[in-house]
């Protein structure tokens, strides 16, 4: 089915000068089929309000950008059209060279979009929520300015299941799986899946493993009185929430999601074996 845009909001990484040349483009290009423009430069320390009524997010930058793009969009059931101009971009599928062909091919019904979970993450202190995040990626506890070992007790859907005693953990979606917890010895889920992993960081306990649970799942992270360090939440490498002792942070399924376009010039699989360099066979 044909899709018609009249309002288009471009995220751009205005760090990246390839970012601001492409902008230009970009705007130029959209705005001769009479598509009105609004242009948000990405700002880790605000979250600007989204103009309402948009047809499609375009962002300009790496995956970053497109973690930005995503939650500043929870909620708006609004398509992204995330172009690559990181070094890596492993989310962001479609190339610099890419885009026109890409967004033509989307107005056209040509190119399907992938319906991604996204997860709440709740900061509970003495019984009182404090704060709440969203993401797409990953919320990760660990410690604040050292590298120290720190102490936590995990429940699954009130079910105590363990005390860690890591580096920290994370919690990825499977979208994130592919980032730091994959790093960390986590196993790669499709983007797709209804799932979660919990990822211990280095724990001091060998037998302590990477979980997958069902995106169902309400799990809770208590943090330990006795620390040797400052605790932190890090939500997508973007947000950084202080914790204190005795604090929990409480994950759910959000009920809102990231409608990211796909690309047709390669699909997950391809992606993973090109950009983990994966060998075909070995040689010998």
């Amino acid at each position: 089915m044909k899709k018609r845009i009249h309002r288009v909001v471009i995220l751009v990484n205005s760090l990246k000068e390839e970012a601001i040349d492409l902008l230009g483009e970009v705007k130029s290009y959209l705005q001769s089929r009479a598509v009105d423009v609004e242009v948000i430069p990405v700002d880790e320390a605000k979250v600007p309000t989204v103009p309402p009524n948009m047809d499609l997010a375009i962002t300009l930058g790496g995956d970053g950008t497109l973690l930005y793009g995503a939650r500043i969009l929870a909620g708006c059931d609004v398509p992204i059209l995330a172009v690559n101009l990181g070094d890596f971009g492993f989310i962001t599928e479609v190339s610099r060279t890419e885009w026109a062909d890409a967004l033509e091919k989307y107005l056209e019904g040509r190119l399907g979009v992938s319906r991604r979970i996204m997860f709440e993450a709740a900061v509970q202190r003495s019984g009182r929520m404090l704060q709440s995040f969203s993401g797409l990626n990953d919320a990760v506890v660990r410690a604040g300015d050292f590298a120290r070992v720190i102490a936590l007790r995990v429940h699954l859907s009130h079910t105590y299941v363990a005390r860690y005693r890591a580096d920290g953990l994370i919690v990825a979606t499977p979208t994130g799986s592919t980032a730091y917890s994959m790093s960390a010895g986590g196993p790669i889920l499709h983007p797709e899946m209804d799932a979660f992993v919990l990822n211990p960081i280095c724990p001091f306990t060998l037998s302590n493993r990477p979980i997958v649970i069902p995106a169902d799942e309400t799990f809770e992270l208590e943090v330990e009185e006795t620390q040797r360090t400052q605790i932190v939440l890090v939500v997508d490498g973007q947000e950084v929430f202080d914790l204190q002792p005795k604090d929990r942070v409480v994950f759910c399924k959000s009920d809102k999601h990231s409608l990211i376009i796909q690309s047709d010039k390669r699909n997950f699989y391809e992606v993973l074996r090109s950009k983990l360099n994966w060998a075909e066979e070995p040689h010998a």
